[in-house]
């Protein structure tokens, strides 16, 4: 039988078992995929998505490199890479590497030429060129390496292949499907034992969503580590892509010795140029000493704990690149010449925070095990009857559950709110502030247990119906390590707490869920803002409602543009869309600037959003699950309250252009909110509410 008649009686059986599952749910495709919302026929007919899979992979005793893999669509489908037996074309890459006993670094086989005025002509890592690629069967290819392992290459290590490849469904307005993978196995038909395995993709994803570059074909951890490895510089000035020097120092960015001294941190590939001496490590947010945010000890990676256990030289040098290993300068330790002591001192643990140790150097302040903790909670809302004065029974607690002082507190406060339908516009007796009121409860009273109750000044309104909220701030600041050269202050929060409460007899409705801090901390950890006293989203959006702007701290500012500047608008949905969206805010020629407490100067206009798109690029925003739950981005919130936004092109916005406009920045689309709102309301559910033909998941598939 001939090949091609193989392949066709192959073809013919993949195609029933395609015709089968033609009526069954359109799955494993997920709303972020473009395949969710085509029509069955379509992805029947497609099949979208792209999987590769490695078979086996050997070197022959010459040294040639081969390696037998599928490719397959989601459901195990095999697919043509001509894209002639199914549709879309499917282009792959190839790389092998050895991974050397004793050493957790690679050295790649395959690499490609390159030359820079640092380094003249080298060699970098890279995909194999001039290869052989033969058809085994439906779906099944073999592919002969045209780089050869070397003479005398060591039989007995582990040895990758990777894998990468794109398929092109953009003439069925599919977009293109990337995929990656690899394949460890030792060419002596051993057993692996030695892998690179420090860190998992999931982590990167916490913040990246899904970890690709270089076109969004290089997608995993995996991957990446077999070229970012120290035979791979920059020619043009001789900086190191090497991964644990690499990665350490992109994500430091602007927090690098070298930048905040006044230097910058850019790096020159085949791929351009790129600055990262901008870039902000979101956790706390801008405190890179949260290494367990990319080291996770939970995700299951084999050498999760090699960063506490293994400190070098490339690796600590490159967050802390003012220091010369070779000369000592900033080293307590002196020159260190190789890295053969360096866990003598910088061991994994130690016995206290803030010490030499590997965890101890790296904790965060307002993450020390030093801290005597603070917890609010609001037992009762009383008296919370429209016109009357609610009187909030909590208690304050430290870390161990002990009761607490109120004198030991900075601050305490509660902040009350309402209607819960839609936070803003409420006017509480004689308060300044618009939609709702803060109130310190320093004077509480408290029996000797840490029961206290505080009365509030202002009312409820008079008038006032439905639902109403009061939360809770505090914060306290403990000296730790007194009397020694690492004693410090440390100030921080209590957990926001809001209860809810009905003014008026009606069922008690708690304010929609839109997202949660749970969200914000998987990139941010553990995020407190205005001196550590807000910390849970519930609570932000009381004070950060459709009415407020920070006009109330404008005449303070310390920059003198700002004191003339119109009022910034801070609603909720406008102000955290238009803080991850900054580079679109510089795109369009706009500014997003807010006068924060002692009249600061907050500029988010060039704010760098972590989240990658399907080609590999940051500050993607089509994943609105990553900060919203339950789906909320989809109800579109017809009918609240009008956002009040003076440096906006539309003032006041209604509330589902303020939303869309948090991201959607420039003047066509405010046009376009504006030429679909009329004295009736907004128009928006017509094209966009769900299932509609621009339906907001649909418009945001990202691949």
């Amino acid at each position: 039988m001939s090949r091609f008649s193989r392949y066709f009686k192959a073809s013919a059986i993949a195609a029933a078992a395609v015709m089968s599952l033609s009526s069954a749910p359109r799955k494993p495709y997920s709303r972020h995929e473009k395949a969710f919302f085509a029509d069955a026929a379509t992805v029947d007919f497609v099949r979208p998505g792209l999987t590769i899979t490695v078979n086996s992979a050997s070197i022959a005793s010459d040294g040639t490199i081969t390696v037998s893999y599928m490719l397959a669509d989601p459901n195990g489908l095999p697919l043509d890479n001509s894209g002639v037996q199914t549709p879309g074309t499917i282009s792959t890459s190839f790389v092998a590497g050895v991974l050397p006993q004793n050493t957790g670094d690679y050295s790649t086989y395959t690499t490609s030429s390159a030359t820079g005025a640092a380094l003249g002509s080298i060699v970098q890592p890279g995909a194999d060129s001039g290869g052989t690629i033969s058809v085994l069967g439906s779906g099944q290819y073999q592919y002969v390496f045209h780089t050869k392992a070397p003479s005398g290459y060591d039989a007995t290590a582990t040895h990758t292949i990777g894998i990468y490849g794109s398929r092109n469904l953009t003439v069925y307005s599919l977009g293109t499907n990337y995929a990656s993978t690899t394949y460890n196995f030792v060419p002596n038909g051993s057993k692996v034992t030695h892998i690179n395995d420090v860190v998992k993709t999931a982590s990167c994803n916490t913040c990246h969503d899904q970890l690709s570059a270089h076109g969004g074909s290089r997608r995993g951890l995996d991957l990446c580590v077999i070229c970012h490895n120290p035979q791979n510089l920059d020619p043009n000035d001789g900086k190191s892509f090497d991964a644990k020097v690499f990665f350490h120092k992109l994500h430091m960015g602007a927090s690098l010795p070298s930048v905040v001294a006044g230097g910058t941190y850019s790096v020159t590939n085949r791929f351009g140029t790129t600055d990262f001496s901008k870039v902000v490590f979101p956790a706390d947010p801008g405190d890179p000493r949260r290494c367990e945010t990319c080291h996770s000890q939970t995700s299951g990676a084999a050498q999760a704990t090699a960063y506490l256990t293994n400190p070098t030289r490339a690796a600590c040098g490159s967050c802390h690149d003012d220091v010369n290993f070779a000369t000592g300068v900033n080293h307590p330790g002196g020159p260190q010449f190789d890295d053969n002591l360096c866990a003598t001192c910088h061991i994994p643990q130690g016995e206290m925070d803030f010490d030499a140790s590997i965890k101890g150097a790296h904790v965060a302040p307002i993450a020390s095990s030093l801290l005597g903790g603070l917890a609010v909670a609001i037992t009762k809302v009383s008296n919370g009857t429209a016109g009357t004065a609610p009187v909030v029974a909590f208690t304050v607690k430290d870390g161990s559950g002990n009761p607490l002082p109120l004198s030991k507190l900075g601050s305490i406060s509660f902040t009350m709110a309402g209607p819960t339908t839609d936070y803003g516009y409420t006017t509480f007796g004689s308060a300044t502030t618009p939609g709702y009121v803060t109130e310190s409860a320093t004077k509480a009273t408290c029996d000797a247990s840490g029961n206290c109750l505080y009365t509030f000044t202002n009312i409820v309104p008079a008038k006032a119906t439905g639902t109403y909220a009061i939360g809770v701030e505090a914060r306290r600041t403990d000296v730790v390590l007194a009397g020694t050269t690492s004693q410090q202050s440390i100030q921080y929060g209590a957990p926001n707490k809001v209860v809810y409460f009905s003014v008026d007899g009606s069922p008690v409705a708690p304010r929609r869920s839109v997202v949660a801090i749970a969200n914000c901390n998987g990139c941010h950890v553990s995020l407190q803002v205005h001196g550590a006293l807000r910390n849970n989203t519930e609570y932000c959006v009381m004070c950060h409602n459709p009415s407020n702007t920070d006009v109330s701290v404008r005449g303070s500012a310390v920059v003198a543009a700002d004191k003339t500047a119109p009022p910034q608008g801070i609603n909720f949905n406008l102000l955290v869309h238009r803080i991850h969206d900054g580079v679109n805010m510089a795109a369009s020629k706009r500014t997003y600037v807010v006068v924060g407490f002692g009249g600061s100067h907050n500029d988010f206009s060039g704010t760098l959003f972590p989240a990658m798109s399907p080609t590999g690029a940051a500050t993607d925003l089509a994943n609105c699950s990553m900060c919203h739950v339950n789906s909320s981005e989809l109800n579109l919130p017809i009918g609240l309250n009008p956002v009040t936004d003076p440096q906006g092109p539309i003032n006041p916005v209604q509330p589902v252009a303020s939303a869309c406009s948090g991201c959607h920045v420039d003047l066509p689309s405010a046009s376009h909110f504006l030429s679909n709102t009329t004295t009736l309301g907004e128009a928006c559910t017509v094209c966009h509410s769900s299932g509609a033909a621009f339906a907001v998941d649909k418009v945001h598939a990202q691949y």
